[in-house]
């Protein structure tokens, strides 16, 4: 059939819930285990490299892995995929809970990120067959879109209240029971639906792509020791030279993983590059100030969390005014100005101080952060879907929950090695030295938020505006069956 047959109005809004919940657990595990590192480094004896792995191991596995996971979800079936990609991530949740060594923990945790590679696009995919154009699809992706935003902060509560009050294994183990409940609605509420035509996978373009971004990951993480030693000269050198071969690889496979024409629409490459810079943003500044939190200010991992929450208040806050605001005006305005809105509450949180106050110097700062990431958030997947065909939607699905995912792997270990650059220049030791740390590694966030900004201001036009405000002019055309 060349159009999905339309599900009855409540039942759609079921499917959303269900994929909903998987999108806030796959954002969600992302940052549910920084407040349960401490307790997890010493019950398990990691170094502190492996301690950042814990959470590198997941959002790698999960991006690199993501554009084959798009694929799958097109040519095998959005439903089978989503299932699947759920009884793994129950599995590897279950497996990193009951770890006995650091190893263990982290091959779960690449696990889970594996897992949510397949999962997570085939929920976007059926989101936008659900929802295919109008109000409807712009109230659906605006709550899609809240939950990947709160997620991370959420992740950060309930990990805090996990670790005090059972274990930081709890974290992992959590997840359990709302995956089988997801597979039970999923079985119950989704119908099948796969893009027609060409169902070749492109095998060299997801080793190429995959090998080039966990080189360049790990070239960063050798950065935190030197950028000019040999060992990450070669790492970051082999990254690019590896990514440039998957540009190459795809601009001449007939059935290639992440079709170019994807990437050549400018507000739809906007939308990526901004999913990026929030994913490092998410991942790598809310890691810091947990450690923040907990080290400097000496909070419980319980308080950590709840000190982390103003960013989910600031998001659920603004939700509502950006979703009206999308309707009337489209992405644009929330696009440059969520941004800066962050960029402020960031560069705030760069004042952080040893005897500092928490409601002085922390609290201010997470708000605006909360609020400038509500603006982004509303519009950013929608229009990281505007116009794709119907062949390609898991594809450009895959891509916009990447960019995502890489954005905050590759910025964790960037922004872990401006840390380690600041506490070194200070010259002295102790909170001293580390808050320092934690005050470059904010600016460089806010100059990340900064140049997103800019980006939405040169490449989203008026055009852009309209047409992610009404949606495709046609239904997304799938295959069902």
């Amino acid at each position: 059939m060349s159009a999905p047959l339309p599900a009855p109005s409540r039942r759609r809004w079921w499917i959303l819930a269900t994929v909903s919940l998987t999108q806030l657990l796959v954002v969600l595990d992302g940052t549910i285990v920084n407040v349960a590192l401490p307790s997890a480094q010493v019950d398990l004896d990691l170094s502190d490299t492996a301690r950042q792995w814990v959470v590198t191991a997941y959002a790698l596995a999960f991006g690199a892995l993501l554009l084959l996971g798009g694929r799958i979800a097109d040519f095998w079936g959005r439903r089978r995929t989503y299932v699947l990609g759920l009884v793994l991530f129950g599995a590897g949740s279950a497996w990193g809970g009951l770890a006995q060594s650091g190893a263990e923990l982290l091959i779960a945790r690449g696990a889970q990120g594996a897992a949510a590679a397949l999962m997570a696009p085939a929920a976007l995919a059926i989101m936008t067959v659900t929802f295919p154009h109008g109000k409807e699809r712009n109230t659906a992706f605006a709550v899609f879109g809240a939950l990947a935003g709160a997620g991370a902060a959420i992740g950060l509560l309930l990990g805090g209240v996990l670790t005090e009050y059972l274990s930081w294994r709890w974290c992992l183990l959590v997840n359990v029971p709302f995956v089988v409940l997801g597979v039970v609605a999923a079985l119950t509420l989704l119908t099948e639906s796969r893009a027609e035509g060409d169902r070749r996978y492109d095998v060299l373009g997801a080793v190429t792509v995959s090998a080039g971004l966990g080189s360049l990951v790990y070239g960063l993480t050798l950065a935190e020791e030197s950028w000019t030693a040999p060992g990450t000269l070669v790492a970051l050198a082999l990254g690019v030279v590896l990514l440039a071969a998957f540009v190459v690889v795809e601009s001449r496979s007939t059935h290639p993983l992440l079709p170019l024409r994807v990437l050549r629409h400018k507000a739809r490459a906007a939308a990526f590059s901004i999913q990026a810079v929030a994913g490092a943003v998410m991942i790598g500044a809310l890691l810091y100030l947990t450690f923040h939190l907990q080290i400097v200010l000496g909070f419980t991992p319980v308080q950590a969390g709840l000190g982390s929450l103003p960013t989910t208040v600031g998001i659920s806050v603004t939700v509502p005014f950006a979703t009206r605001l999308l309707n009337r005006a489209g992405p644009r305005p929330q696009l440059i100005a969520g941004p800066l809105v962050a960029a402020v509450g960031v560069a705030y949180l760069s004042g952080v101080s040893v005897g500092g106050s928490y409601w002085t110097e922390v609290l201010p700062g997470l708000l605006l952060l909360g609020v400038g990431m509500g603006l982004t958030f509303v519009p950013l997947q929608n229009l990281a879907l505007l116009g794709v065909a119907p062949h390609d939607a898991g594809a450009a699905a895959a891509t916009a929950n990447a960019a995502n995912q890489v954005g905050g792997s590759i910025g964790l270990a960037a922004v872990t090695a401006v840390y380690v650059a600041a506490v070194e220049r200070a010259g002295t030791g102790g909170l001293e030295a580390a808050v320092r740390g934690y005050g470059a590694v904010f600016l460089t966030a806010a100059g990340l938020l900064v140049a997103a900004a800019v980006i939405a201001a040169l490449l989203i036009g008026r055009d852009a505006m309209r047409e992610a405000a009404t949606g495709p002019d046609a239904p997304v055309a799938v295959h069902l069956g």
